[in-house]
């Protein structure tokens, strides 16, 4: 198996690898020779110097390593290539089987707006909104009629980037040309669409697995409301509370209905926005996510490994009713941040580095030590998961795991989700995606 990622979730595949009896090849940049998914692979090969297009976003030489080393199959973790049909293509032309969905279905739910048509032939509930939009004014004549405030998305987009707010038609035209740019560059693909702006809703996603076979089941939500200004995620949990049944049945009916519908294998993300009982899909994201561990702890499954047996041809084995989750897991982000300045990402060289343990305490994380943040990757260092056999058991075993992790050497967020734990809205289970930027205003 070629693992073509980096940090932690090259770290993650590389463990279910190792259980299942998989060999493995690591790609890594040369900013990354240092890296612990590079030391823990069978073999690892560098294909590029630093900067993302020149090494982990090298189709061409992440294909070489993966047939040089005689790999079988790719696996893809999340970022990067995971959401890339074309490397998915690419793969199946050369004899590797690519560890997700099939090319069509990456490419069709991994266009935003083509995701929507596609739902919404499903009979999934969707937000208002536009195809594809050519121009800034075409967008203006969408919001009119759409009606204030709007969203602006990049159909290629992920983790916040192409996305703007405009609260008036005097804000569009500016919201248009910055999110263009900025999901050019991001993705390489500058499309925009535009949805009606549900005001602060609540990001609620299901998690779906599916085999080749047509079997297809859920494994409960993730509440992933608390984020950052820029819509990236810092604190997930699961199963979200404070869910009517209504919108619980609701979220898991559509998910397994959607997946059905466009014939999808492996593992999934459905992302939907809920206000009280409404449900409306957001988009799919047809890969592993940043957060699957909350899932895998109240369901006791292991989802990697999962993707891989289904991408060998094995049926799932088990149906929705052998699936009960139990318990309570939260899951908090240690990214190099400061979270003072507007969560400006760090770089630098690590000093003392602790982690924590206990009952209950998982924790995945590529640094250590001396280790070099590099400027040029996403700014996430751990990830933190605690479990109980109650919410508020999670989240008094979180607050003393946070206590007792050390990050020297970079500004992280520990403090900041030190501080969202003991805020009364998130005891209370009852904040949607508007908290945290509140929280960040209060503070002013």
């Amino acid at each position: 198996m070629l693992i073509a990622n980096r940090g932690e979730i090259a770290l993650r595949i590389n463990r279910a690898c190792q259980e299942l009896g998989v060999r493995t090849v690591a790609v890594f940049s040369e900013a990354d020779r240092g890296s612990l998914h590079v030391r823990q692979a069978d073999e690892a090969f560098c294909v590029g110097p630093g900067p993302v297009a020149r090494s982990y976003l090298n189709i061409p030489n992440v294909i070489s390593t993966a047939l040089i080393t005689g790999c079988d199959a790719v696996h893809p973790g999340y970022g990067f290539l995971a959401e890339n049909a074309r490397f998915a293509e690419i793969c199946a032309d050369h004899g590797l089987t690519f560890i997700g969905p099939k090319p069509s279905v990456i490419a069709a739910m991994g266009d935003k707006a083509t995701a929507k048509r596609v739902m919404h032939d499903a009979g999934v509930a969707t937000t208002p909104g536009t195809d594809i939009l050519s121009s800034a004014d075409e967008a203006r004549k969408a919001a009119k009629k759409i009606g204030y405030p709007v969203l602006l998305k990049a159909t290629a987009g992920g983790g916040g980037k192409g996305m703007r707010t405009v609260e008036n038609e005097q804000d569009l035209e500016r919201a248009f040309s910055s999110a263009t740019a900025e999901a050019e560059a991001s993705f390489k693909d500058g499309r925009l669409y535009m949805e009606k702006l549900i005001i602060d809703p609540r990001h609620i996603e299901v998690q779906v697995l599916a085999d080749s076979f047509g079997n297809v089941v859920h494994l409960g939500e993730r509440d992933c409301s608390v984020q950052k200004p820029s819509h990236q995620k810092l604190i997930e949990e699961a199963p979200a509370p404070n869910l009517s049944q209504k919108a619980r049945n609701a979220l898991h009916d559509m998910a397994v209905r959607a997946c059905k519908h466009v014939g999808y294998s492996n593992a999934g993300t459905l992302e939907f926005l809920v206000s009280g009982d409404q449900v409306f899909f957001m988009e799919m994201n047809t890969r592993i996510q940043v957060e699957h561990p909350v899932t895998e702890m109240v369901y006791s499954i292991d989802l990697v490994k999962e993707q891989i047996r289904v991408a060998s041809g094995e049926t799932l084995g088990y149906t929705q009713r052998d699936l009960v989750a139990r318990g309570h897991a939260i899951e908090c982000r240690i990214n190099a941040e400061d979270s003072s300045n507007n969560f400006a990402p760090q770089a630098g060289t690590l000093a003392d580095v602790v982690f924590p343990g206990g009952p209950g305490i998982r924790v995945d994380t590529h640094i250590y030590a001396g280790a070099t943040i590099p400027p040029y990757y996403d700014s996430m260092l751990a990830k933190i998961v605690a479990f109980g056999e109650t919410r508020d058991a999670a989240i008094a075993r979180m607050e003393r795991a946070l206590r007792e992790t050390v990050v020297d050497g970079v500004n992280t967020t520990i403090d900041q989700c030190l501080e969202i734990l003991a805020h009364p809205r998130f005891r209370e289970g009852r904040y949607d995606i508007g908290f945290l930027p509140s929280l960040l205003k209060a503070r002013v």
